[in-house]
């Protein structure tokens, strides 16, 4: 078996969420501003999923901000 099969069958046996199109989810965000880095949150609908195993990407849509659909506080 060669190495990144392996690594993908172990990074694969850990139990994550199971997220599905449709789904709200809350994502964290990585923002460096100069010398600071701090973490943002926003609250989105999965509208997409990509690949599949370790790979896999989603892609999340914001509502928008004034929409009567969005959470109060935006």
């Amino acid at each position: 078996m060669d190495l990144i099969a392996e690594l993908n069958r172990e990074a694969l046996e850990k139990e994550l969420p199971k997220v599905a199109v449709g789904d709200t989810v809350r994502v964290h965000v990585k923002v460096k501003e100069g010398s600071r880095e701090r973490i943002q949150v926003f609250e989105g609908i999965v509208i997409a999923r990509k690949h599949g195993g370790i790979g896999e990407t989603i892609t999340v849509r914001l509502p928008p901000a004034r929409s009567p659909r969005a959470p109060p506080g935006r």
